[in-house]
């Protein structure tokens, strides 16, 4: 896996501390350990942070050719 900092990546996992869920996109704003996590920052489509989080490389993948986008709307907690 080839992820560069500013590249969008999309979550494989649930982040429920985070309100976060699979399949929402953010941008790798750090790489830590050659690759091995990283730091990625989602925000909404309006340009609000939602959450600055580290994770695993396990935990997002690269933007494919074929994904498309789809909204939900941030759960308050």
């Amino acid at each position: 896996m080839n992820i560069k900092e500013h590249d969008c990546v999309v979550l494989t996992k649930n982040l429920p501390k985070e309100n976060l869920e699979a399949g929402d996109v953010g941008t790798v704003v750090h790489i830590h350990r050659a690759g091995l996590a990283f730091e990625v920052e989602f925000v909404t489509l309006a340009g609000r942070t939602v959450a600055v989080v580290t994770v695993e490389a396990s935990d997002v993948r690269p933007i494919g050719k074929r994904d498309i986008s789809h909204v939900r709307e941030l759960q308050t907690a």
